[in-house]
């Protein structure tokens, strides 16, 4: 008889924890609350017919860099991933700044601050396979590559504002070394932060930021086609209210830890008080919209990049990521995406539409005149902006944690981004999936590597099952496993 496994949550970490033991023969249940798989990996028409506007997520460089994904076959279930010219435009003053797929041609944006640039980046760049094998992971283990993390953790330590204004002397580079860097979602004076500048900038130079032709709901609905091959099956419109009601031989929970505390009442409470610590981050403000019409650039060159960077120079980004830990910021910074133009399956024929959110207090609520501060922000670079708009959707930090309670107060990280939030997440272990229930893991963005369409949680975690039932390893190449495809080298000797 083949070991059960029951995995609560289809989100992308949640699917990958069961794709990885049904690929090792496991028999795989997945539980979903909702009427739709995904998580916060959803798309859905949220403003007219016809558009498609993704709930959670919408640009995935992590989708192409993870060492899991790089190993699914998710294009023969239907995925297929779109390169904008462009992965990245910061508009400032001046004009805009491309982030190219090269790091020599984005350096050459940069002016007298290329050459200090390509010292930073290229290094990383090309190691960019085992920098993500080393980062996507617990930082308590022993790593592979310590020459690469070393590197990386010298430039990657320092806030993000103080290795901007050292490296850097012009504003075009500071500017975007700090809006890469505001996707931590915490102050740009605190430490790490220059590491996911860092990380971000890796990825686009290594392996572009894509997003999933026809809306991000693609990416779950093909690690679904696959898991199905594998024989493992998910149930919508199944919540879990208690792990007791779950018979298997192991469960995994892609689930937050405030979730975790309702589903297993009976938590040793030295773990329950640990857990009950945990620090979740910022909330978001969402804005989707329905367009007439491309957003109107002032500088076309914004038009070419699917991710846009709205917050200006270096010193407007880190006042506004200070500042929205107790505020809407009065310029808040903004990460926006445009698929349409260069995917136009997801709106109506000559219509477009946009993404967009700005980092708001957790649990924020927000009143008009605030979403009216996001809007002012793009009409400063688009002034004809409103009227392309034919209808928008707002969602609060509030409301996102109804619609998926792992977004706990609107956090879509799964806990805070500083050195102890990376740490200690949700508890300082080597194997921190693991719980003090046996049989019991957690595989959500609340363990490590965090936040991000990685699925790296949900692998670790059933690697770390696999290891704990002995005798599993035996079953790990699979003999539903299409001709010609391996399991990771790695998942085929677990380390846990």
């Amino acid at each position: 008889m083949p070991y059960r496994a029951a995995v609560v949550g289809s989100g992308p970490n949640g699917l990958a924890a069961a794709i990885t033991l049904a690929r090792a023969g496991w028999d795989v249940e997945v539980y979903e609350a909702n009427a739709t798989p995904g998580g916060g990996v959803r798309s859905a028409a949220l403003t007219l017919p016809g558009f498609v506007h993704d709930l959670g997520s919408a640009i995935h460089p992590l989708a192409v860099a993870s060492p899991f994904f790089q190993n699914l076959p998710l294009s023969r279930y239907g995925l297929e991933f779109v390169h904008s010219p462009f992965p990245l435009a910061h508009p400032l003053p001046g004009g805009t700044v491309l982030m190219h797929r090269g790091v020599e041609e984005t350096a050459a944006e940069l002016g007298e601050d290329g050459p200090a640039y390509i010292r930073l980046l290229r290094p990383l760049v090309d190691a960019a396979p085992e920098l993500f094998q080393e980062t996507l992971k617990p930082l308590m283990r022993l790593p592979r590559h310590p020459g690469t993390l070393v590197r990386f953790g010298i430039s990657g330590l320092p806030p993000a504002s103080v290795l901007a204004r050292t490296l850097f002397k012009g504003e075009p580079a500071r500017a975007l070394f700090a809006g890469l860097s505001a996707h931590s979602a915490i102050s740009l004076t605190s430490p790490v932060t220059s590491a996911y500048g860092l990380m971000l900038a890796v990825s686009a130079h290594a392996y572009g930021w894509p997003f999933p032709k026809g809306g991000a709901q693609a990416i779950t609905d093909a690690m679904i086609g696959y898991l199905n091959h594998l024989g493992g099956r998910v149930h919508l419109n199944a919540p879990v209210n208690d792990l007791r009601e779950l018979d298997a031989d192991v469960k995994l929970l892609d689930v937050s830890p405030k979730e975790f505390l309702r589903l297993a009442p009976t938590l040793p409470d030295r773990y329950t008080h640990r857990l009950r610590r945990f620090r979740y981050g910022a909330g978001i403000l969402k804005l989707d919209y329905a367009l007439r019409a491309p957003i109107p650039w002032t500088d076309a060159r914004t038009a070419m990049a699917s991710t846009v960077h709205v917050g200006g120079t270096l010193r407007e980004i880190t006042r506004s990521e200070a500042e929205a830990s107790g505020q809407v910021p009065e310029r808040p910074f903004l990460l926006l995406a445009q698929h349409t133009p260069f995917d136009p399956s997801r709106a109506p024929a000559g219509q477009h539409t946009a993404w967009l959110y700005g980092h708001v207090p957790n649990g924020h609520k927000p009143i008009p005149a605030e979403v009216e501060r996001l809007e002012a922000q793009i009409e400063r670079l688009a002034p004809s902006f409103r009227e392309v708009v034919l209808d928008r959707h707002v969602t609060s930090a509030r409301q996102a944690e109804r619609e998926n309670r792992n977004l706990v107060g609107g956090d879509v990280g799964g806990g805070r981004n500083t050195l102890l939030g990376t740490l200690i997440r949700p508890v300082l272990s080597a194997t921190p999936y693991r719980t003090l229930l046996p049989g019991v893991y957690l595989c959500s963005a609340s363990t490590p590597p965090g936040g991000g369409v990685h699925g790296m949680p949900g692998y670790l975690a059933a690697l770390a099952a696999l290891k704990d039932h002995r005798g599993a390893e035996r079953r790990l190449i699979a003999p539903r496993v299409p001709r010609g495809e391996l399991p990771p080298a790695d998942e085929q000797r677990p380390n846990g």
